[in-house]
């Protein structure tokens, strides 16, 4: 399939979404999104609907942490082969295997625990819940990369999206309204029984090829020998392992990018600096412009997740039709300029026209945006170092974003809201910026 110039049709492009590829990709995606609720927001309604107070249910924030550090051990799920399971299935099936048996029994302990007796004992297999369901993570991410070429990548990733979103839903709204009927053992149970989604998944699809370039070998294996990893002995195995697992990923991506590394790494961790700014404070925003909660689930919710689904469509079609920079530069100038919708909803005041208008405008361009984005990531990662590579990539993303949200609430209480999402759009200036020139570099490089 050639991308130049828009050669390819609509049609081939359309075409992609048959490909078994990305159909898989839509069960392992349910598979990832189920996990998540259970051990937040779901959990958190269970811990209230027990009275436990609320700055214990707080605590069970941390938890979340377990997302954001998962890079530590991408390494692992990188290299380390499983006892018989990666003989038998191969090193990205055993280990998704392994993280959802994992989040199975986490679920399942939970429900035997007893939170009103042992609060730590909840806690405990929360965090098995959450460090299981970030290795499957680990591993589909690897996965999905390894599977496809990174023109189909974009529509691998709203195929993910779509199956995540789904699972959301049914983790969400469908877990309490089984909790609501028949209790919460019986909604963390059903839960647990549908992680076999993913489980079949992983036994009937084949782990992929892995094409590690024989400059990449050499490379290794020239660092492990200047540091005299390759001798005999327990500790020097040990130091190749860690050669291999850890420096060599990090090595690799600055030596194949040179100069350009660091840029690349900066546009990586300010892409997404402008939606995840603004997004802390929009129930705020929509509570104090006068909106009812139900106005805001119901519009939210019906609109935010088909806009949503119809965003990461419309991008993984684009990055097929166009390749991936002219989607990925056309995402941050989206991003940004719905971020600016804000600002005029702010001055509307609380009209439900100009809500579902924001809210639509706001998930289509989020879909759009983040599936270009995962995309380019996709692109950027080395077949020999996958998983630790992408890991890397996906905590970076968020990391800066996270931290400036910290400060949203204070500009707004200094100046308005108006004032706010203008400053929010334009944090996105650098991503429309950088996203032009990393093009411009990747065009005169072909």
């Amino acid at each position: 399939m050639t991308l130049q110039n828009g050669t390819v049709s609509w049609g081939e492009a359309l075409r992609v979404y048959s490909r078994p590829q990305v159909i898989t990709m839509l069960f392992l995606g349910f598979a990832a999104g189920l996990p998540l609720l259970m051990v937040f927001s779901t959990l958190s309604a269970w811990l209230s609907d027990l009275d436990i107070s609320r700055s214990t249910i707080g605590f069970f924030g941390w938890v979340g942490i377990t997302y954001s550090i998962k890079v530590l051990w991408a390494p692992v799920v990188d290299r380390l082969k499983l006892p018989v399971l990666t003989n038998l299935l191969g090193q990205r099936r055993s280990w998704m295997l392994v993280g959802q048996f994992g989040v199975m029994v986490g679920l399942v302990a939970m429900v035997l625990a007893d939170p009103q007796v042992s609060l730590t004992s909840i806690a405990v297999c929360a965090v098995l819940v959450a460090f299981s369901s970030s290795t499957q993570d680990i591993a589909i991410d690897a996965f999905r990369i390894e599977s496809a070429a990174d023109e189909y990548q974009g529509a691998m990733s709203a195929s993910y999206i779509f199956g995540y979103r789904l699972a959301l839903l049914v983790a969400g709204a469908g877990a309490l309204y089984i909790a609501d009927g028949a209790g919460w053992d019986m909604a963390y149970i059903t839960v647990a029984i549908l992680m076999l989604v993913g489980v079949v998944t992983v036994l009937l699809v084949s782990e992929p090829e892995r094409q590690i370039p024989l400059s990449t070998i050499e490379m290794e294996s020239g660092l492990k020998h200047r540091l005299h990893a390759d001798e005999p002995g327990l500790w020097h195995r040990l130091e190749a392992w860690f050669v291999g697992a850890v420096m060599a990923p990090f090595l690799e991506f600055f030596k194949r990018n040179s100069s350009w590394a660091l840029l690349i790494l900066a546009f990586i961790a300010l892409y997404r600096l402008s939606d995840i700014t603004m997004g802390i404070m929009a129930n705020p925003f929509y509570l104090d412009l006068g909106f009812s909660k139900t106005e805001i689930a119901k519009i939210g919710k019906l609109f935010g997740f088909f806009m949503t689904l119809a965003g990461s469509f419309l991008g993984g079609l684009m990055v097929v039709r166009y390749g991936i920079f002219r989607p990925l530069l056309a995402g941050a100038v989206m991003v940004a300029l719905t971020t600016l919708l804000f600002a005029q909803l702010a001055n509307v005041g609380a009209d439900l026209g100009w809500l579902t208008l924001v809210i639509s405008a706001d998930n289509l361009s989020g879909g759009f945006s983040n599936t270009a984005f995962i995309a380019y990531l996709s692109s950027m990662t080395s077949r020999a170092y996958t998983a630790t590579q992408y890991a890397l990539f996906s905590s970076l993303m968020t990391l800066p974003g996270k931290f400036f949200s910290g400060f949203s609430g204070v500009i707004v209480d200094a100046s308005s809201y108006q004032v706010f999402f203008v400053y929010a759009a334009l944090m996105g200036l650098p991503a429309i910026f950088l996203s032009w020139l990393l093009w411009r570099h990747a065009s005169r490089a072909t």
